[in-house]
């Protein structure tokens, strides 16, 4: 029995499937939505979705955060942004890390809140850094 999996980004629906597990990067944690879950609501951080069929990965999303709403036969994710791994930009990421580093070195040492934003968006980068260098190693 499968698990029927969605993966939606404030643009659109990228991917609707039904796949033996799904790897979901939760804020405290991966976490796998398989058939008979129990039903859980969760944080995402940045990092990879990871689909699987017949016990190897066949599908790769990075999303940069969101919720996951998994259920016994269900499992939705509503991702801040996503996009199929291969298509992430490394140089474009790389220029992201950097500006977003700048960024955080000019927020006041007081503004607790921008600092948190900052640094979870730095996270989401480095996991998509990450992501498109596994994706597509130097030889």
């Amino acid at each position: 029995m499968p698990v029927q999996v969605e993966i939606i980004s404030p643009e659109k629906l990228l991917f609707r499937k039904e796949v033996e597990m799904a790897v979901i990067p939760g804020e405290e944690g991966d976490i796998a939505a398989m058939p008979d879950h129990a039903p859980i609501m969760l944080l995402l951080r940045g990092g990879v979705v990871s689909l699987y069929e017949g016990g190897v990965v066949t599908e790769r999303f990075f999303v940069s955060g969101g919720f996951a709403d998994i259920t016994a036969d269900r499992c939705t994710i509503l991702a801040d942004e996503a996009l199929p791994v291969e298509d992430i930009v490394l140089s474009e990421a790389e220029t992201r890390l950097e500006m977003l580093e700048m960024q955080l070195t000019n927020v006041a040492a007081d503004d607790i809140i921008d600092q948190e934003r900052i640094s979870r968006k730095i996270q989401a980068t480095r996991a998509a850094i990450e992501a498109a260098e596994a994706a597509h190693p130097i030889h």
